[in-house]
């Protein structure tokens, strides 16, 4: 052995201290969530997650509460560990969703898309459930904080999917030194390698939170069609939305380009020449907007229509290679991040 390495057991502790408060509010034996994505999070990549030592969160999105019980039940099935459920906070039955995840005991809850009520927070944890929330930003962290969450998610803009406008090595320095002490903050966006984890480790934070790096798992139900285009992807290619008019804003989503992409640009140039010309108003003309995504992802992640539906990714998509069982793909973080930690001098 290099006198100037560390033993391997003595990284691995190491590590081990490191994400010891992440893991242990996770209940979970790593501190590595995975990052909620509809159509793609459900039970069979969340109970893997969770059974590889990990913690698998489960996409609600649109769904309706008994759909939501029904995938809950699946997971249970599939796995004795904890896992979480993600909820959109602007969901129009978000109290019911709680209620559901609250009598089927699932230990933690993640508020995503929007700030929370304060009544929502409180009632999952009168429930007995853990309080994630999503905090783009420190003043809203401290919002978040105060009105109960337990733990924080910071994302970058280098995640895929809907984005925020600030990248987590900004987010990461804000935020870490003025709230890692108060809760555990798990850091997100653009994550695809264990060197990265353990960098945000040693600023303070909790643990990380994936979702790119598992969509080619092999426990993963998305289309095979999918998967390819994210083994050929790479992150010059993960691309937010572009907005062409400030009057009608779009809330950036970064996804791999195709055909659909394309196309969306052409959709809101034709809309606004309608809403200019007189013939749609401002409301009518943002709703065909919005509306052009609906079910794109669906038809991409299930049915593998890769051209015209949504290929949501983040940057980190050029380091996913291959098709590999979650368990190997985690295994493989741990060791590079203790590889890393080896490298260093004693002491």
């Amino acid at each position: 052995m290099d006198a100037l390495t560390l033993p391997p057991a003595a990284a691995a502790a190491a590590l081990d201290r490191l994400m010891a408060r992440g893991a242990a509010f996770l209940g979970s034996r790593i501190a590595i969530m995975g990052g909620a994505m509809s159509w793609v999070s459900e039970r069979h990549l969340v109970a893997a997650l969770s059974n590889a030592g990990a913690f698998g969160t489960i996409a609600c999105g649109a769904m309706e509460p008994p759909r939501l019980a029904e995938e809950i039940a699946g997971t249970q099935a599939l796995t004795d560990r904890p896992f979480g459920v993600n909820l959109i906070t602007m969901h129009p039955r978000l109290d019911q969703l709680v209620e559901t995840c609250l009598a089927a005991k699932v230990s933690h809850i993640v508020f995503a898309g929007g700030i929370p009520p304060t009544a929502a927070i409180k009632r999952a944890k009168e429930g007995g459930a853990k309080v994630v929330c999503f905090a783009p930003a420190l003043a809203l962290a401290k919002k978040l904080v105060r009105s109960g969450a337990d733990a924080l998610v910071i994302e970058g803009s280098e995640a895929g999917g809907h984005i925020g406008p600030v990248s987590l090595n900004v987010l990461a320095q804000e935020i870490l030194p003025e709230m890692a002490a108060q809760v555990p903050v798990f850091v997100a966006g653009g994550i695809g390698r264990g060197e990265a984890i353990l960098s945000y480790l040693e600023m303070g934070a909790a643990g990380a939170q994936l979702g790119t790096r598992f969509v080619c798992a092999t426990e993963c139900i998305a289309h095979p069609k999918f998967k390819q285009a994210f083994i050929r992807g790479a992150a010059r290619d993960a691309l937010p939305t572009v907005q062409l008019d400030a009057r009608f804003p779009v809330i950036p989503v970064r996804a791999l380009q195709n055909e659909g992409t394309k196309r969306f640009l052409e959709h809101q140039a034709a809309v606004l020449a309608r809403f200019v010309a007189g013939e749609l108003d401002k409301d009518a003309a943002q709703l065909e907007i919005e509306h052009f995504w609906a079910g794109a992802l669906r038809r991409a992640v299930i049915d593998g229509d890769v051209e015209q539906g949504s290929l949501m990714a983040g940057q980190s998509v050029g380091m996913v290679a291959k098709e590999q069982p979650a368990a190997e793909i985690i295994a493989e973080l741990m060791e590079q991040a203790r590889a890393a930690l080896a490298g260093r001098l004693p002491g």
